[in-house]
């Protein structure tokens, strides 16, 4: 009940303070001796926040208990039996509607809006500055990935040796030129069809090199070259010079596939830098944040890899029983988990394992090599073994899988509640019949009109897209790269996409 004069209540409202509360001023000296700049008072920005992170794009308001009508369910039939209830709930009421009008204004252009309560502020400080740290570092978008690597790499310059981060880095080394190029269709959310984007309700081939995420992303990767975030060795760089620099652990950022780098995992583990946190995990952006099709396509059928028995052999037989031996189950479970009792143990229960010591031996890449034979181009099996209990391969077996990662990354785990990679990312069922198309256009040659386009427009990639990512000027650069593109007659090279997609669903449809 307010029992205050009007005299006395005139007096209180006098000192209470529009901006530069003593909520606001607990919060941003907490923050300031983090590290953390901000702007306070933005008047650029709808109700003027009392805290901003432009760079993030975060709004953050302090607001009291009574004049923004915390627990209003409880508050109001309070002041209703006030001196003055019909200006009280009249007042906090259009507050309230205020703060959700700026809400909404805030959210439309793109800020993320936080709002503390004053005690909660005053009592919980620590806790609130988490919220802060958590929404600045959560990675959804692009920019928020590159936000990350340029707020840990100005806090973190050096490893621990004083070694200096390289902050992103880009394999474009012959044929891995597609850790420059391929990445447009994943910020667009869509599976790796390699070649093309496929709209999967209109069944369309799409081009992902002309989509406007296209420009964006180029867009991006120009700025952080200004910015010096890009290594400028990214262009002229060996793959072996670019493993060599992922196996320090000093790279905070690229894009590349898990198969073509693990190798720098395995000499980070056995280097020990993973105690000091250096791994490398992946991280589920898009170009803005939308839903993605992603799906872990392991299974794909690759009919432009594989083994072949050349004309000259003169034991085909016994070359197709080798074939034959490496599915033999024993023989697979050499192959990939090694020698029992030397590679790995097995339970009471029949469960493969290994300790400590042996997954050090298997970071090895020598060892590894000598032990092991998971050569890609093998016929292998996935799933589960003939005993029914193993995986086939070692990172399919759950229990190993989780206790052989890093603690730095289980912990990453935890935080966004997950147990493997696949539930960190987010996948979703094959997108449809047609694929992968990469199993098409891997078997692209010049006897096509589309065979033709797409060895030109590689010729061009390889040529521009360092050029775009580096010049001065980006809108010139890209008006050039476009028309060298588009003079290779792109539109041949998605016609035989679409032509092969097309024969595809009619094939499929047939089984169904």
């Amino acid at each position: 009940m307010d029992n205050l004069t009007s005299e006395q209540r005139r007096k209180n409202m006098q000192h209470i303070r529009s901006k530069d509360t003593k909520i606001e001023g607990l919060l941003r000296k907490a923050l300031w001796k983090k590290g953390y700049r901000f702007r306070k008072n933005y008047k650029e920005l709808p109700g003027k926040p009392d805290i901003v992170f432009t760079k993030y794009k975060i709004a953050i308001f302090c607001d009291g208990e009574f004049f923004h009508g915390k627990d209003w369910e409880v508050l109001k039939p309070r002041l209703e039996k006030s001196n003055n209830s019909e200006y009280w709930i009249s007042k906090i009421s259009r507050n309230k509607e205020r703060d959700d009008e700026i809400n909404k204004k805030l959210l439309f252009l793109g800020w993320t809006v936080i709002r503390f309560w004053g005690n909660d502020i005053k009592k919980n400080t620590d806790e609130c500055i988490r919220v802060i740290e958590e929404t600045i570092f959560e990675i959804k978008t692009m920019d928020d990935y590159f936000n990350l690597i340029e707020s840990y790499n100005e806090a973190n310059p050096t490893m621990e040796d004083g070694t200096e981060n390289i902050p992103y880095t880009i394999l474009c080394d012959d044929w891995r030129y597609f850790c420059l190029e391929n990445a447009p269709q994943f910020l667009d959310g869509y599976p790796n069809d390699g070649s093309c984007m496929v709209d999967p309700d209109t069944l369309t081939v799409l081009d992902y090199n002309t989509s406007d995420t296209a420009v964006a992303y180029f867009r991006k990767l120009n700025e952080e070259y200004q910015k010096g975030i890009v290594d400028p060795e990214s262009f002229t760089q060996s793959y072996d010079e670019y493993i060599s620099k992922l196996s320090t652990g000093r790279v905070l950022g690229m894009i590349d596939q898990w198969w073509d780098f693990s190798n720098a995992n395995d000499a980070i583990k056995q280097a020990g830098l993973d105690e000091q946190g250096c791994d490398y995990i992946p991280v589920p952006v898009t170009i803005d944040g939308r839903d993605n099709q992603w799906h872990n396509s392991g299974g794909a059928f690759n009919e432009s890899s594989g083994l072949a028995i050349t004309t000259s052999c003169e034991d085909v037989e016994g070359a197709l029983q080798f074939v034959n031996d490496l599915l033999d189950q024993d023989i697979h479970n050499l192959r990939f988990w090694g020698v029992e009792g030397t590679d790995y143990e097995v339970d009471e229960n029949g469960e493969f394992y290994r300790t400590e010591e042996e997954r050090t031996k298997q970071s090895d890449t020598a060892y590894k090599a000598s032990h092991t034979c998971p050569y890609s181009y093998f016929p292998q099996y996935t799933g589960t073994s003939d005993d029914g209990i193993n995986a086939n391969k070692p990172d399919g077996q759950a229990s190993e899988f989780f206790d052989g990662l890093n603690q730095d990354v289980k912990e990453t785990f935890e935080a966004y509640g997950v147990e493997t990679y696949v539930e960190m990312l987010g996948t979703n069922e094959a997108p449809g019949d047609w694929y992968p198309m990469w199993s098409f256009s891997n078997n692209f040659t010049t006897d096509t009109p589309g065979g033709v386009a797409w060895n030109k427009i590689a010729d061009v990639k390889h040529e521009q897209l360092p050029q775009v990512v580096m010049a001065k000027d980006f809108d010139a650069a890209w008006d050039t790269y476009m028309d060298a593109y588009n003079a290779c007659h792109p539109e041949d090279f998605i016609s035989e996409l679409q032509t092969e997609l097309d024969t595809r669903m009619e094939q499929a449809a047939k089984f169904k």
